[in-house]
């Protein structure tokens, strides 16, 4: 994790407010192994905004 130690984690809320897709497209991308890595703590999903962020910018701008 980039930053503070302590930065927050994003939900499946802050990842589809961030990318501005539905929480139902993001849980797609997730059964097609598709979309930013998350980790599972307990039952939850979270992703590290730093990750996101890098796998954004690694998509092809092309791409559509």
């Amino acid at each position: 994790m980039s930053g503070n130690e302590f930065d927050r984690l994003w939900s499946v809320d802050d990842l589809s407010a961030y990318l501005g897709v539905p929480v139902h497209t993001i849980r797609g991308w997730r059964t097609k192994n598709y979309g930013p890595p998350a980790r599972k703590i307990g039952k939850h999903l979270r992703w590290d905004p730093a990750e996101v962020r890098d796998w954004f910018n690694s998509l092809d701008q092309h791409a559509a």
